[in-house]
């Protein structure tokens, strides 16, 4: 799953959602850390289209890593810290 193509583009995605302000554009007064990050910024910097990047953070909110967020017609993601830790832990015991 995630040594895939795929997998480097989702491990990228959770990567720049660690520190958002850092890797998108601050927008009309949203706290990116508060807030999250829309699909079409994360399309926008994979270079990939919307279609493409809304399958991949789908993907990792079913999986509980991303938690959403709407704000009026808009979703915003951001990491959900608490399950990324529960799924690495899981992962180092070996199952």
């Amino acid at each position: 799953m995630m040594g895939t193509p795929s997998g480097r583009m989702r491990r990228t995605i959770l990567e720049w959602l660690k520190e958002p302000t850092d890797h998108f554009p601050v927008g009309r007064s949203r706290d990116l850390g508060e807030t999250g990050v829309t699909a079409r910024a994360v399309a926008a910097k994979l270079g990939v289209p919307r279609r493409t990047a809304v399958a991949h953070l789908d993907f990792l909110t079913r999986l509980g890593v991303l938690r959403t967020r709407r704000i009026r017609c808009r979703t915003y993601y951001s990491r959900d810290e608490i399950r990324i830790a529960e799924v690495a832990r899981v992962f180092e015991k070996g199952w």
